[in-house]
């Protein structure tokens, strides 16, 4: 595989989720809604959190910080995309180019790695239960999270390093509303089998290999709650597992579909990529407090206090 550093392209066209007019005013003002409803939803989670002292645990902790990395990631490309359905000419630079892509796995593994630290939560929680506080320190929270952005970085930064020295000298558009590896990788004029291949195995393997641990984790945790004597706490532990499978078939699935198949385009591609990008990571959070009284409650109190929420 051949690199170079020099490039004739300096930017690309995206070509957007449609060409028809009244298609894009539609999505626009969807996802316009959904954007302005569901972010502020995030920012209360995490306020809640961090502001009730009932909400002190590791759990919920590890819920902020997944909170927080959603915002962050749902921050990459959907203000862009909701800027270019106004624009006739779709364009991004180079460089925007690899800092979405950059932001994008960045964001993406971070997460990936956080799921699996709330994994290891639920493990000592459910298997340690008298062993729970020391395992699970604020100092060990915090060294969890710290590796998952650590993680998170240092595959995308590899990612990117074997991206950027690739030439582009055209065609130059991609049939997408951001850019993201599988579509600007088949734009070099060059043999990228190769690269194609390490991204197979870097993005889509790891992701595909992450979902199995996570699932079978969760699986033997149900059994082992399922095995013991019936009771209100292993109810509630019961209940916050099937809870946090929901997210990890929310979270891997578009993910393992974008990155586990040949570097091909499907005409599903766009639709979930959408999901992906700007619907899923928004509703992790938002699934998780659904189905957890104790921070409604503790939202409740504290809309209560600035005069916000008047219920019981």
């Amino acid at each position: 595989m051949e690199h170079g550093n020099s490039t004739g392209v300096t930017e690309f066209v995206l070509l957007g989720l449609s060409q028809t007019r009244e298609i894009q005013l539609f999505l626009f003002v969807l996802f316009l809604i959904f954007y302005s409803v569901i972010l502020p939803a995030n920012i209360l989670i995490i306020l809640t959190i961090r502001g009730d002292p009932h909400l002190g645990s590791p759990m919920y902790f590890f819920l902020a910080n997944l909170a927080f990395l959603d915002i962050c990631y749902c921050s990459v490309t959907p203000p862009k995309m909701l800027a270019d359905f106004f624009s006739h000419h779709k364009m991004i630079s180079c460089g925007d180019c690899m800092a979405q892509i950059f932001f994008i796995h960045f964001l993406g593994a971070a997460e990936i790695f956080l799921l699996m630290g709330m994994a290891f939560d639920r493990y000592v929680a459910i298997c340690h239960p008298l062993r729970y506080a020391s395992m699970m320190s604020k100092e060990v929270c915090c060294a969890l999270v710290g590796a998952a952005w650590a993680g998170g970085f240092t595959h995308s930064i590899l990612q990117v390093a074997l991206i950027i020295r690739l030439p582009f000298c055209g065609p130059n558009e991609l049939d997408n509303f951001f850019c993201d590896i599988t579509q600007v990788i088949k734009l070099a004029c060059t043999d990228v089998y190769v690269l194609e291949l390490f991204m197979f195995f870097s993005s889509g393997l790891v992701t595909m290999l992450c979902f199995i641990i996570l699932l079978i984790s969760y699986a033997v945790l149900l059994v082992r709650l399922r095995a013991g004597h019936p009771s209100k706490g292993r109810s509630k532990a019961a209940s916050t597992c099937i809870t946090h499978i929901i997210i990890v078939f929310i979270m891997f699935s578009p993910a393992i579909y974008i990155y586990c198949h040949p570097f091909h385009s499907f005409f599903l591609d766009k639709v979930v990529a959408v999901f992906h990008t700007v619907v899923f990571p928004l509703m992790n959070p938002i699934i998780y407090t659904l189905r957890n009284k104790e921070i409604i409650s503790a939202m409740k109190r504290l809309l209560s206090r600035h005069g916000l929420w008047r219920g019981k």
